[in-house]
C-alpha cells in the first residue's frame, strides 16, 4: 500500500527533524560513563535503576557490569541487585564477600531462572569476589537478588523463609512469646513439592494457597513478622547488622510467598492480575531494604523498573499493574532514578536494523556504538513529532515506547547486541 500524502508528510517532516539532529542534541549524548550518568541525574540516588528490553543478552550484561564498576570506584555504590530469587542470592553475597564455594555452583544455585548461565553474570560475581578481597567489610560491594523466590510455573515453597524467621526469633525469645514450634511449622508445612506443584499455573484448585494449613502458616508468619518488629531496639543493640538485615528478608518473603500463594489458588478472573501485582510488592519492599543499606544499583526488565503501568499479554489476557518501579519512585522520589534501555538489532533473535522513523532507528543512525542519551533534551530536539513505537518482530523484547520519554530519567542505548 501506498503512503498517503498526510502520511508522506509527516515522514518527510520526521526526516528533516533526524537530519538536524546530531547538531541539536549534540550535548545530550555521551558515553556510557558513571560520570555521564550522574551528571544527567543531577546527583546519586539511593537507588539507580537500570533496564533492559530483553533477557539473556551478555551484551547487555557487560555494559551493565562496566557501569556498575566505575560506580563502586567512582560514586560509592555499593551493592547490585538483580531480577533473581532474593533467597538464593545470599549464597552468592555470602561468596563474594569472602565465603566458600566455587563459582560455577554458586551463580548455578545463587542465580535463578538460570542466569547463573551467563558469562555476564559469571563475570560480574568474578569481579566482586576479586574487588571484596583485602578490604575491610566495611568498604565490601554486595550482591542481592530482588525477585520473590518465583519461577513463571510455580511459587516456592515458604519453608525456607519461614523456618530461618523462627530460628532466628527462637534463638532470642523464650519459647512461650512464640506462636508455634519448629515441629509445628513443619507439620503445616508438608511435603514442599505441595507448594511447587506446577499444575496449579493453569488449575488454581490444585494449589494449596488456601488450605486450612495455608491459613494458618498466614497468622504465623505475621506474629513472627511482628515479633520481630516489637524487638527492633533490643535487636539494633545485640544482632549483627547483617543478621538484622537477613531476618527482616525473611520476613518479607514468608509473609509474601504465602499472601502469593493465597492468591494463586484463587479462581477468580483478576487471578493473574493480583498475582504480578503482588510480585511487584515483593520486589520493592527488597528493594526499599537495599537502599536503605547503601547506594544500589538494580538491574532489571524495563516493565519491572518503569514509572507507568505496565502491561505484559499472557495469553488472551492483557495484564497491567504498578512495578517495583514505580511503587519505588512514589516512595522514594528524587532518591529513585531510571535509566531504561533500547537495543537497535538482536540479529539471532531476528531483530534487524530498526526502522528510521522509531526511537531506536533515530539513535542507530549516531556513529556511537553504545551512549546514554538526555530524554528531555531528545524530547525538545523532537518538538512536536514523534518517532513510532517499534513493533518488535519477536516476543522476547520489548521496544522503547517514545510515549514514556518523560518518565525516563536517561536512555542507554547499544547500537547491536552481538553473541559470542
Amino acid at each position: 500500500m501506498r503512503p498517503t500524502i498526510a502520511g508522506q508528510s509527516l515522514n518527510r517532516r520526521f526526516n528533516d527533524t533526524v537530519e538536524g539532529m546530531t547538531t541539536d542534541i549534540k550535548d545530550a549524548v555521551h558515553a556510557v560513563e558513571a560520570e555521564a550518568v550522574m551528571r544527567l541525574l543531577r546527583g546519586r540516588p539511593r537507588l539507580l535503576a537500570l533496564g533492559e528490553p530483553t533477557h539473556n543478552e551478555d551484551a547487555l550484561l557487560r555494559l551493565r557490569n562496566d557501569l556498575f564498576r566505575q560506580l563502586v570506584e567512582q560514586e560509592g555504590y555499593r551493592t547490585i541487585a538483580i531480577e533473581s530469587d532474593c533467597l538464593a542470592g545470599l549464597l552468592v553475597d555470602a561468596y563474594v564477600t569472602g565465603g566458600d564455594g566455587q563459582l560455577e555452583e554458586v551463580v548455578r544455585n545463587g542465580i535463578s531462572h538460570d542466569w547463573g548461565t551467563l558469562d555476564g553474570n559469571r563475570e560480574l560475581v568474578r569481579w566482586m569476589r576479586a574487588h571484596n578481597e583485602g578490604r575491610p567489610p566495611a568498604e565490601h560491594v554486595r550482591f542481592a537478588g530482588f525477585d520473590g523466590p518465583l519461577e513463571t510455573a510455580y511459587a516456592a515453597s515458604p519453608r525456607q523463609a519461614l523456618t530461618a524467621l523462627h530460628r532466628h526469633l527462637a534463638a532470642r525469645l523464650d519459647a512461650d512469646q512464640l506462636p508455634c514450634d519448629e515441629a509445628t511449622l513443619d507439620r503445616l508445612l508438608g511435603d514442599d513439592d505441595r507448594w511447587t506443584n506446577p499444575a496449579a499455573m493453569m488449575d488454581p484448585t490444585q494449589s494449596v494457597g488456601r488450605s486450612a494449613e495455608a491459613a494458618q502458616l498466614r497468622l504465623i508468619a505475621d506474629d513472627l513478622a511482628a515479633l520481630l518488629d516489637a524487638h527492633a531496639p533490643e535487636s539494633v543493640a545485640t544482632v549483627p547488622p547483617d543478621d538484622r538485615f537477613r531476618a527482616r528478608l525473611h520476613a518479607r518473603t514468608a509473609t509474601g510467598l504465602l499472601l502469593y500463594h493465597h492468591w494463586y489458588a484463587d479462581t477468580s478472573t483478576g487471578r493473574l492480575t493480583r498475582l504480578v501485582g503482588l510480585r511487584g510488592q515483593m520486589m520493592v519492599r527488597n528493594l526499599l531494604a537495599l537502599a536503605e543499606r547503601d547506594p544500589t544499583l538494580v538491574h532489571a526488565h524495563n516493565s519491572h523498573l518503569q514509572r507507568e503501568k505496565s502491561t505484559v499479554r499472557m495469553g488472551e489476557v492483557r495484564l497491567e499493574w504498578w512495578s517495583a518501579g514505580a511503587l519505588a519512585s512514589a516512595e522514594l522520589g528524587a532518591d529513585y532514578r531510571f535509566v531504561a534501555t533500547a537495543l537497535g538489532t538482536i540479529r539471532h533473535q531476528g531483530v534487524d536494523t530498526p526502522p528510521p522513523d522509531t526511537l531506536e532507528g533515530l539513535l542507530y543512525a549516531l556513529p556511537e556504538d553504545r551512549c546514554v542519551v538526555d530524554p528531555a533534551r531528545l524530547a525538545a530536539a523532537l518538538g512536536d513529532v514523534r518517532p513510532a513505537h517499534r513493533v518488535s518482530p519477536w516476543f522476547g523484547y520489548a521496544s522503547f515506547d517514545p510515549a514514556h520519554l518523560a518518565d525516563s530519567d536517561g536512555i542507554v542505548f547499544l547500537k547491536d547486541s552481538v553473541r559470542g
